[in-house]
């Protein structure tokens, strides 16, 4: 649950670059003075495809790095009407799939039992498996999606329900 909540979006990249992690691990790598350089593919300024059909990578210079640093002291617009990257497909997809959790952990609790244990354990784990930013993200989500759905499937199975009802019937010994 944690890993839909703490997504790495536009906020989040800019705070990992601009919190001095980035630029201490550089310096102790590289010596002399140093330009950097940062390959991004910025939804708002790139419609142009890889040959893998990713958005492709742009090069920006050290000015992105002060761009970087004013994005990361923005993050208080993150999910209000102001957030300028909150109306993007991809942040949607994120709220939803949040809600969508939520929806399916209220279900999951609705109807354990000893019998379906194990997949509402699978269920509940699948955000994990959701990693990366982009369509390497999109297809993280689609592979948890279909898991997800051959999962509940197994957990809603009438065998599992009928085993679990007749065990809640089950007269006790004499």
């Amino acid at each position: 649950y944690f890993k839909l909540l703490a997504y790495k979006d536009e906020y989040e990249v800019a705070r990992l670059y601009t919190n001095g992690e980035f630029e201490k691990r550089i310096r102790e790598t590289f010596d002399g003075k140093l330009k950097l350089t940062f390959h991004l593919a910025p939804p708002v300024l790139n419609a142009e495809t890889d040959s893998q059909g990713r958005p492709k990578k742009r090069e920006f210079g050290p000015m992105t790095f002060r761009l970087f640093k004013l994005l990361a002291k923005m993050k208080g617009l993150r999910g209000t009407a102001f957030d300028p990257f909150g109306r993007s497909a991809e942040r949607k997809m994120e709220r939803r799939l949040i809600t969508d959790y939520e929806a399916m952990i209220g279900e999951i609790l609705g109807a354990l039992s000893k019998d379906n244990h194990r997949f509402a354990v699978a269920l509940a784990a699948l955000p994990d498996q959701i990693r990366g930013y982009g369509p390497v993200k999109e297809a993280a989500i689609a592979k948890a999606e279909k898991s997800k759905q051959d999962l509940l499937g197994q957990f809603r199975s009438p065998t599992s329900r009928s085993a679990n009802a007749r065990a809640k019937t089950a007269e006790p010994a004499q």
